[in-house]
């Protein structure tokens, strides 16, 4: 038996927090291996920007799921999001009654959980990238910004 010493893993959640919990999320999952697997005719543009593009198979798959996670979440709302080559970036938030509660929601970590697996039982096998990458908002101008990097994604 080997008694090789592993290097600690770095959690990818905010230790302690509450990820239920009413607010803005700014989500970003990718694809293994960075395949660019969710538009179609994706590759030079010879000098020129390429501001059109259409959704593969696999793109109109998570663009559905996406517009689904407020009918199997209500208290979810996708504010804003972007399917791009090989990552996906929302916008997402968890509402709060008229008291300012959060609403009975799941956690983010359940509600991509379910996100990815609706998509990988679609497809037949796993386009997802281990985990994910999340950005609690924190004020106006942090969500006025996350809104404006989602928005110009494609251009860039």
């Amino acid at each position: 038996m080997s008694s090789k010493i592993l290097p600690k893993r770095k959690h990818n959640r905010l230790n302690g927090y509450d990820y239920s919990s009413a607010g803005s999320y700014h989500i970003t999952i990718c694809t293994k291996d960075k395949k660019k697997v969710f538009w179609n005719n994706v590759g030079a543009t010879c000098g020129r920007p390429q501001y059109e593009y259409t959704l593969s198979a696999y793109g109109k798959i998570v663009d559905n799921e996406i517009k689904k996670i407020p009918d199997v979440y209500p208290a979810i709302k996708i504010d804003k999001y972007v399917v791009m080559p090989d990552h996906i970036h929302m916008l997402i938030s968890i509402l709060s009654d008229e008291f300012g509660r959060p609403q009975v929601a799941p956690t983010i970590p359940r509600v991509i959980k379910q996100f990815k697996g609706s998509i990988t039982k679609q497809i037949g096998f796993s386009v997802w990238q281990k985990g994910y990458n999340d950005h609690i908002i924190r004020g106006q101008a942090d969500y006025d910004e996350t809104w404006q990097y989602i928005d110009e994604n494609p251009l860039k």
